[in-house]
């Protein structure tokens, strides 16, 4: 029964997911999203799964409310039928599984599974609660926010309650589920499997597994197809349990895998070989081949010409390029929190859209999620304090002349951390929470990786650019606002000689591929942001004044952190960020820190730095 409330009074809903890889919060006021964010970024725990205290408390406080304003809570999937899927799967493989079984049944019956309860301790018992599915959580967080009124939607992840891939279509403010696959059949468990295969950490190294693969050959393609997954025309496909342990073990794979592959698991933090780069490329291709033949079927079902996408597999770009240019769809849109963390801001609209039967218009060009700039904010006053408190030294620049001395430090190769206006809510760095480089320099992307993000030389940077000029860059027509797509780059801005290399491996890292050799991988890709000035316009103009120096409307932008460490939130941990690397300025709003002139740069050791690292 809904509440009956007075029309002039604001509605808010506050939609969460926790307990889970990504805890999140979202406040919606009145169908409009208030404010979103990753609980990991205010406890500076990578991942965090908690419940997102400090997340709601940000949130609540961007909307200038308190929890006994909120109208409604939403939380993003079904704990009872997850419970009934996790103690169905443990007896069916019983014996097997009883040490997973004693670890998990703890957590559940002390917190899990009494979510109501513990919400209503939380939030009081008069706030009606909503508990939306798993996957209805991901497709409305694909389709609401969307720019089309009408749009195919498709969701793949691991697993919610028993769905791990979902489709079906959305019309206005409604959207319905049509088909579905169910554990332990997953595309998502699938690609994480070889993740832990290849010595990465599940659920974070799936975007190293990625990256890797363009460094290999698909040479056990054909050996996944035979053994691993049967694929059907449509897209739908099963996978050989014979060869998992996932469903009730502690390790994703088991002795079966591993005698099929030639091997145990690489060893985390050893040497990658070229048998691991192999095996990245054949699983990412078996990969984009499904999603590019679920997405075929989807448009023949349907016949309409935009398609939404969610759920943590949505996130892997190379396949969602692919989706773009080759499938039947003319327009794609992604979730740019696509995993677990926007199934908070899909639960909260949830129940905007579909329980309350609000109306829903999008004129098929902007979305409406503000460039996802829905974090934290801080004022000239708060970032003066901090400042003072750490005895920093800073210039302030004028707000007209900030952007030309960014551009000319950028152009001048060096590397500068952007921390402005609103953090990123998901996993990209969109130019609020950025390092900049020159994307024209042959060393920066070794440089940046080893020096500043410590993390593995073979990981790709992404480049952002004007978005009027992406077309002469890369291969891609599209807006691409969340970094979410790969394209190829541009032959003209390729360098012809680069492709006559007998290299191989690592090796193929050494090589000048193109004009914008940071940003362009080993396959002469890239995972490509455009930037409007209407969504960001500091960042705009600075790329634009970095064009008007040299011609080029590309630099690049990766994460502004460190391995280990989730992208920084306040000027605190931009400032220790800046101060733990080899970054020459840092940049906080309108004040300008040079490296060189800061004090006590002795406190910020290598012991400091080894400690945040993975």
């Amino acid at each position: 029964m809904l509440k009956t409330m007075s029309d002039s009074k604001p509605i808010y809903i506050l939609g969460i997911s926790a307990f889970y890889h990504d805890s999140a919060a979202c406040l919606v006021k009145n169908g409009t999203i208030v404010a979103a964010a990753q609980e990991e970024r205010f406890t500076r725990k990578k991942h965090d799964d908690s419940f997102p205290r400090k997340a709601i408390e940000y949130c609540l406080k961007e909307g200038g409310i308190t929890k006994a304003d909120l109208t409604y809570i939403s939380y993003y999937e079904k704990p009872f039928v997850k419970f009934e899927r996790l103690i169905y799967t443990y007896l069916n493989y019983a014996p097997l599984g009883i040490k997973s079984f004693l670890m998990a049944m703890p957590v559940w019956l002390k917190q899990k599974l009494f979510l109501k309860d513990f919400l209503i301790r939380e939030f009081g018992d008069n706030i009606p609660i909503i508990f939306p599915e798993h996957h209805e959580s991901h497709a409305a967080s694909a389709f609401y926010p969307s720019p089309f009124q009408k749009a195919a939607i498709l969701t793949l992840d691991g697993v919610g309650e028993w769905t791990t891939t979902s489709y079906g279509q959305g019309n206005g403010n409604e959207f319905h589920l049509s088909g579905e696959i169910k554990f332990p059949h997953s595309l998502g468990l699938l690609y994480s499997a070889f993740t832990y295969y290849t010595g990465f950490r599940v659920n974070s190294g799936e975007y190293k597994l990625m990256g890797l693969a363009p460094y290999g050959e698909p040479k056990y393609a054909d050996l996944i197809r035979e053994h691993l997954v049967d694929i059907k025309e449509d897209g739908s496909f099963k996978l050989n349990m014979k060869y998992f342990e996932y469903p009730v073990g502690l390790k994703m794979t088991n002795k079966h895998f591993h005698d099929l592959f030639g091997g145990p698991p690489r060893k985390p933090e050893s040497e990658i070989t070229q048998k691991d780069m192999d095996i990245a490329r054949s699983i990412q291709d078996v990969t984009e081949e499904i999603m590019l033949k679920m997405a075929n079927y989807l448009h023949k079902e349907t016949g309409l010409e935009n398609l939404c996408l969610a759920g943590g597999v949505a996130l892997n770009c190379v396949g969602n390029g692919r989706i773009l240019r080759e499938s039947r769809f003319k327009n794609v849109w992604i979730q740019p929190a696509a995993g677990d963390a926007g199934g908070a801001l899909g639960a909260a609209l949830f129940v905007w859209y579909r329980y309350l039967e609000k109306p829903r218009e999008a004129d098929g060009e902007q979305d409406y999620q503000s460039g996802s700039y829905l974090g934290p904010k801080f004022s000239e006053q708060e970032i003066c304090n901090f400042i003072k408190a750490e005895g920093a030294v800073a210039q302030k620049i004028p707000s007209e002349d900030l952007p030309k001395k960014v551009a000319e430090l950028i152009n001048n190769l060096k590397v500068v951390g952007l921390f402005q206006g609103r953090m990123e809510f998901g996993p990209r760095a969109l130019g609020g929470r950025s390092i900049l480089g020159d994307a024209r320099s042959s060393e920066m992307q070794t440089l940046i990786n080893l020096k500043i993000k410590f993390r593995e030389s073979f990981r790709p940077f992404a480049p952002s650019v004007l978005n009027e000029k992406v077309s002469e860059y890369f291969v891609q027509e599209q807006s691409s606002p969340y970094m979410l797509l790969v394209a190829p780059v541009k032959e003209d801005k390729i360098i012809p000689e680069s492709r006559a290399t007998d290299k191989q491996g690592i090796e193929k890292l050494k090589i000048k591929r193109s004009v914008i050799p940071a940003v362009t991988h080993v396959d002469y890709s890239a995972r490509v942001q455009t930037v409007t000035e209407d969504t960001n316009p500091l960042y705009y103009r600075i790329i634009k004044e970095f064009e008007d120096l040299n011609g080029c409307p590309v630099v690049i932008n990766t994460s502004f952190n460190i391995r280990g460490e989730p992208i920084v939130c306040t000027p605190h941990d931009a400032y220790r960020c800046f101060m733990c690397t080899n970054m020459d300025y840092l940049v906080i709003e309108n004040y300008i820190f040079e490296k060189e002139r800061q004090p006590d740069k002795d406190k910020y050791t290598k012991d400091d730095i080894s400690t945040i690292m993975d």
